[in-house]
């Protein structure tokens, strides 16, 4: 008889390495590992092997690193989405894509669910399962951490599963932090900093990203080029967006660029302390926002200022396949559409300054803001401004006045005395 298959998100980590065996002790099921290449710094040919070894009837593995670039990290820069004013949503903007793909391999194998590896506390159990509703209702989801069947409660318990098995074990205790990267950044969670006392073994930890301390005594200029919202060069240089993100991560990386400790909450409710390493990612941001500043008019700029924040909120919390996410989308492709030009950055010990920015379609007018009268502006001008800007206070003033009471009366308490000596 021939068995249902699921298909399991698989990065060769410690999670889902345990995971394909207990599938295949706990349900009746051929296990079809997938395995996304988001930018991971990993030997997917020894991945692919080890899925097969631990049980797995396939593995697949999917370039998807331009993808998830250009059609997940470039709408979130374009809005200049950050959650809790710190975190670039590595993590969250690669999730929905990998929940997609799952449907994809699930619907090409004719599986009957899709299983994932992520923990009953955290967020990505959200964002994966959000997105395989979004695509496939009717697919079973196994999540392996809340099943009855899964009595592992610790990472050491994992590893002690496969030992058990005589399966190796695909990281070492003395460094299992749980732990995402990808082209956009690394996370690391676990071990020390669960303690929000402690600061962050960085020695142990960091991948990408040297301490501040530890960066070059010189300063590195970087210039980034941009059409219509989205990076194309740096320093000159034409490349595709791979390219361009390994090469920004390495300028930011050897800079001490993007390191990011917080504790954040995250969208089950609880809070969680987080390490994040986004060297290019952070430039990327900084420039961007540079060039939105010089492009943007006043009243689109704030106003996108404040559907970044709805923006960010709903990548975190893994609404990214929503009409509202979409329509948000939607706007900032259109505004963006001026958002072409150059930045130069400074880059010193974990630092960076804007150093110079242009572009065609910049809405600085030197004649304008130049403190010279132009021909632009008459200086008179302003106090009819000023006046009308002003009617609702002058308004406010005058019933003050009228009443005695508030803040414009001649004897106001508001108004201190201060000395004449």
């Amino acid at each position: 008889m021939t068995k249902d298959k699921v298909v399991l998100a698989y990065s060769g980590g410690l999670d889902t390495t345990v995971i394909i065996p207990w599938l295949k002790e706990n349900f009746n099921y051929d296990v079809i590992a997938v395995c996304i290449d988001v930018g991971q710094h990993e030997n997917w040919g020894i991945i692919k092997e080890r899925a097969l070894k631990t049980g797995a009837a396939a593995c697949y593995v999917v370039d998807a690193r331009k993808e998830y670039i250009e059609e997940y990290v470039w709408p979130a820069l374009k809005g200049n989405a950050v959650y809790e004013d710190e975190y670039l949503l590595g993590t969250s903007t690669a999730r929905p894509l990998i929940g997609k793909i799952l449907v994809e391999y699930a619907r090409q194998e004719k599986a009957a669910a899709i299983c994932h590896g992520a923990t009953g506390k955290g967020n990505d159990q959200v964002r994966f399962e959000l997105a395989i509703k979004a695509f496939a209702p009717d697919l079973k989801v196994i999540a392996a951490w809340r099943s009855p069947k899964w009595t592992i409660q610790s990472r050491d318990e994992e590893i002690k599963y496969l030992e058990e098995r005589n399966i190796p074990v695909p990281v070492k205790k003395s460094s299992s932090y749980s732990c995402d990267d990808n082209v956009w950044h690394v996370s690391h969670e676990g071990l020390e900093l669960e303690k929000t006392e402690n600061e962050p073994d960085w020695k142990n930890m960091l991948q990408e990203t040297v301490l501040p301390e530890e960066a070059p005594d010189k300063p590195e200029y970087v210039k980034i080029e941009f059409e219509k919202g989205i990076p194309v060069a740096v320093n000159g240089k034409k490349m595709d967006s791979p390219a361009l993100m390994n090469e920004l991560n390495e300028i930011g990386g050897r800079n001490g660029i993007g390191l990011v400790d917080i504790v954040e909450n995250r969208c089950v409710g609880m809070k969680s302390r987080g390490v994040y390493e986004t060297p290019g990612g952070t430039i990327l941001y900084y420039a961007h926002e540079q060039l939105d500043h010089l492009c943007l008019d006043r009243e689109t700029y704030h106003y996108k200022q404040q559907l970044a924040l709805k923006q960010s909120e709903l990548i975190y919390n893994g609404l990214w396949f929503t009409q509202l996410m979409e329509g948000l989308m939607a706007f900032n492709d259109k505004i963006e559409e001026t958002v072409t030009g150059w930045v130069r950055l400074k880059l010193y010990k974990g630092t960076m300054m804007g150093a110079g920015s242009s572009s065609k379609y910049s809405l600085y007018n030197e004649s304008l803001a130049s403190f010279t009268t132009g021909e632009l502006y008459d200086h008179k001008d302003a106090q009819g401004f000023i006046t009308l800007f002003g009617l609702p206070l002058t308004a406010r003033a005058l019933m003050e006045q009228y009443v005695g009471e508030g803040q414009a009366v001649i004897e106001s308490k508001s108004l201190k005395k201060r000395p004449t000596e």
